[in-house]
């Protein structure tokens, strides 16, 4: 194939967003920085389609992001004007600070500036001139986060630039107040916008105590998204590797704001925080809430009264009975599933997942079930309620019913096998199946002895 067939064939993957084909094509040779129809470098027709993924092959293949344009711009000052944080992550690339003169740093950030600080609609209506109304939707933009998808006259635009500002300048390495970033943050309380998730994300990245303090600093703040916000921040750490010292400090933390905090969701994410570190003191904090009138605070009780740290006392034992009789359905299978090791409690636990395999909601009724499942309690009415559930219209529970059996060898996992059914794709490592295939090859080779 010749190098121009190999550029048109590239066009064609651009255009069509095929992020693979557009890998394999540029591994045989094809041009990343080929040019479409229009004139323009591939890449910017990418970045105009926001197709992240494509976007990532073609800088990853070598295309320019800094090109000058005939316009004066670039695919990298395209992709901040155009708003979508997952587009402009991909086009940015590794040390731009290294690669990008003062000056062109300084437009990026004025560029990303404006647009965040006039906000999407007014920047669109000063750029069209239209008076109408502007639409406005929430779209994805990347794996996990959402942005406002902003139309107006004959523009559209994904008002993510706060995200992009914030990325921006950490990529310069300025060090923005942590006042100022949490401020960007909470303005949409939700930590599923792309605001939020930026400013947490560099936030932990920035390891001075001076950083840290100035974040938890607003644990105090009246306003319960700045509350909010530290819990998330301290939970991204969590997933971190932080020092003994810091993971110290942060333990101490939530166990005094454990001890504070009156709003229920936020106390529920505390908790659920603190006990992602074992602390001395955790279950004290678990019996003080394990009546809690928010059943949100409740769920996470039975983790504080689980550690490694101590072992449960008769008070802390009690209270998982009682969270087991809970009116919260979710509570109770929490207080089940931090008991299962305890044989003590082993058969309060059977009742309470046996009393949720009746439940009308599907979910607690298949979280029992693939509880009991797994269930150290060999008795027969485990047997039989996991052989009861064989008609089920959810095929998962039929597939957790059937893997349960299994383990129990029961005479009616043959039978249990057939009611799951076919089964589709993704479950080629999947456990359950696992198991299944393992008791007949055991049942079948018993037979042919």
């Amino acid at each position: 194939m010749s190098e121009t067939e190999f550029d048109s064939r590239l066009r064609s993957a651009v255009r069509a967003g095929d992020a693979e084909a557009v890998r394999d094509l540029l591994e045989r040779g094809a041009d990343p920085d080929a040019v479409d129809a229009d004139g323009l470098p591939v890449l910017c027709g990418a970045v105009a389609a926001c197709d992240a993924p494509v976007v990532e092959a073609l800088v990853e293949g070598g295309a320019d992001a800094d090109r000058v344009l005939p316009d004066g711009t670039t695919p990298l000052w395209r992709a901040v004007d155009g708003g979508s944080p997952a587009v402009f992550s991909a086009v940015l690339g590794k040390e731009p600070r290294l690669r990008l003169s003062e000056a062109a740093r300084e437009r990026l950030l004025a560029l990303a500036r404006d647009w965040y600080e006039t906000g999407a609609v007014e920047e669109l209506r000063r750029r069209t001139g239209a008076q109408s109304p502007a639409a406005t939707v929430r779209i994805q933009d990347g794996e996990c986060d959402w942005v406002d998808l902003v139309s107006l006259g004959d523009l559209t635009v994904r008002a993510g630039h706060g995200a992009i500002l914030t990325s921006l300048e950490w990529a310069f390495r300025m060090l923005t107040p942590v006042d100022e970033l949490i401020a960007r943050a909470v303005g949409r309380y939700d930590e599923d916008h792309v605001n939020w998730s930026t400013v947490c994300w560099i936030l932990t990245q920035r390891r001075s105590l001076e950083t840290w303090s100035a974040v938890v600093a607003h644990r105090h703040d009246r306003d319960p998204a700045h509350r909010r916000f530290v819990v998330d921040y301290l939970r991204t750490r969590g997933f971190l590797d932080t020092s003994p010292y810091y993971e110290k400090k942060e333990s101490k933390l939530l166990a005094a704001w454990a001890a504070e905090e009156t709003d229920g969701e936020i106390l529920a994410k505390v908790l659920d925080a603190f006990t992602d570190r074992d602390h001395p003191g955790q279950e004290a904090i678990g019996l003080r809430y394990c009546d809690h009138p928010d059943p949100r605070v409740r769920r996470e009780v039975p983790y504080a009264l689980s550690t490694d740290c101590v072992p449960r006392s008769p008070a802390a034992r009690a209270a998982l009975l009682t969270l087991m009789r809970d009116p919260d359905a979710e509570v109770r299978l929490r207080a089940c599933a931090a008991s299962m090791g305890d044989d003590d409690l082993l058969a309060e636990i059977t009742r309470a997942l046996l009393l949720l395999t009746e439940d009308l909601d599907a979910d607690p009724r298949g979280a029992a079930v693939a509880a009991l499942a797994g269930s150290r309690d060999r008795t027969s009415a485990v047997a039989d309620a996991l052989a009861g559930l064989l008609d089920e219209d959810n095929q998962l529970v039929r597939l957790e019913a059937a893997y349960g059996l299994a383990l129990r060898d029961d005479s009616r996992t043959a039978e249990a096998i057939e009611r799951v059914g076919p089964l589709g794709d993704g479950f080629e490592h999947d456990h359950r199946v696992d198991e299944l295939w393992r008791w007949r090859w055991r049942k079948e080779n018993a037979a042919a002895e």
